[in-house]
């Protein structure tokens, strides 16, 4: 695993270049949008065929029993479960730090606006089972639905792996659907005879999950669309190579596609930190080592690629966090790991990819929440009336405008 090196360029360019180094997905909009509309016009028998295929239930009911829930936390090893229950406390405690309070804006022509901030009826929660089962996105996305407000949480659990259902059991969520793929996605979007439609569908997931949420996302609030994850570390003097070059290669491990990448203007750095990732076994991932004039320089590369995880080592980096605009979470010094926001740290895993932290968040308590105006016109209408009226005139709504001076 031979990081590319790269030096020289504008910060925008050597980011283009470290991205260009991961290989396009293929497309694979046809087919998803071929089941979506199968599961949208057929419902259950529709969404039944796919799950005995892709699902591999063993006949297995998509509903999970709460039994089976647990019977999978009794087993669950001690130490599993004790970290599950500081992620739990940690992501509850900060999603709800990040839950608005109502409040009254009184306007100068006398009548009030009240800002409303209210929960989603139900949220879904994907959970991917893929090559690896994932209980941390469960506590990610039901823990912090459930402290935004939400009453209803579901979770699709595709594969039902016991350490996924256990966390379900720990999380407290209210329905368990062994399924997965776009036809999970469609059936919560749209519902069938047996699957509530959500309001909301959260979490991460392949190709086909990402592009079945992006399809059906003018019918179902969507968190985001999370491709293949990645990680730069921005080190200077004093940086750890062995630190750097573990933290790289545990992004590493999340396969193809992934980036992990090195900044750097310490050239002794840059060379000790490639020798150490060299020899590591293949995973399908990219590394990147690129060189930059100065700390501030590598900043600019850091902001130019909106990094998923940002990482800053070592005193002069670390002294830049505050200037830190795009990136989906910011690690900062030797301890910050991001191996510990993507399970206790109290931060959320579900982060902007593919250089989206230039504009979009990470999961917080505000995907499943709401703002709603509440008017209160009163004694005002007369003075609203008066410079509204003349607007809907201008515009041939007359009627609007009748609607208004009629007050």
């Amino acid at each position: 695993m031979r990081p590319s090196r790269l030096a020289g360029g504008t910060p925008e360019g050597l980011a283009a270049q470290v991205r260009a180094l991961a290989p396009d997905p293929a497309s694979v909009a046809g087919d998803v949008a071929a089941i979506v509309a199968a599961v949208r016009d057929g419902g259950d028998p529709a969404l039944q065929g796919y799950v005995e295929r892709f699902d591999a239930t063993g006949g297995a009911p998509v509903r999970v029993a709460s039994e089976e829930l647990d019977a999978a936390l009794a087993a669950l090893d001690a130490e599993v479960r004790a970290g599950l229950e500081v992620a739990i406390a940690n992501v509850g405690a900060v999603a709800r730090a990040g839950v608005g309070e109502d409040r009254d804006v009184v306007l100068p022509q006398g009548h009030t606006v009240r800002l409303r901030e209210v929960p989603v009826g139900r949220a879904a929660v994907y959970a991917p089972g893929g090559r690896n089962p994932y209980p941390s996105t469960v506590v990610m996305g039901a823990v912090t639905a459930r402290a935004a407000g939400v009453q209803d949480v579901v979770v699709c659990a595709p594969g039902a792996h016991p350490v996924i259902l256990a966390a379900c059991a720990l999380c407290e969520v209210d329905e368990v659907l062994r399924m997965g793929g776009a036809h999970a996605v469609a059936a919560l979007a749209f519902g069938t005879e047996t699957i509530r439609r959500a309001d909301v569908i959260a979490g991460p997931g392949g190709p086909w999950v990402q592009e079945a949420k992006r399809q059906v996302s003018g019918t179902v609030g969507i968190d985001g669309f999370f491709g293949p994850s990645d990680v730069l570390v921005l080190a200077t003097a004093g940086a750890d190579p062995e630190l750097v070059a573990v933290d790289l290669l545990a992004q590493a491990e999340h396969g193809d596609g992934t980036i992990s990448c090195l900044v750097t203007p310490d050239a002794g750095l840059a060379d000790a930190v490639a020798g150490l990732v060299e020899d590591a076994q293949e995973t399908g991932a990219v590394l990147a080592v690129v060189v930059v004039d100065d700390a501030r320089a590598g900043l600019a590369v850091a902001d130019a690629f909106a990094p998923e995880h940002l990482e800053l080592v070592g005193a002069e980096a670390e002294a830049l966090a505050p200037q830190v605009r795009c990136a989906g979470c910011v690690f900062v010094g030797r301890a910050g790991a991001t191996a510990f926001g993507d399970y206790v740290a109290g931060s959320n895993h579900s982060l902007p990819t593919g250089g989206s932290a230039r504009f979009a968040s990470g999961l917080s308590a505000r995907a499943f929440r709401r703002r709603m105006s509440e008017v209160h016109i009163g004694d005002a209408a007369g003075r609203l009336a008066a410079a509204g009226g003349p607007i809907a005139d201008a515009e041939g709504f007359h009627v609007h405008a009748r609607s208004m001076r009629v007050r």
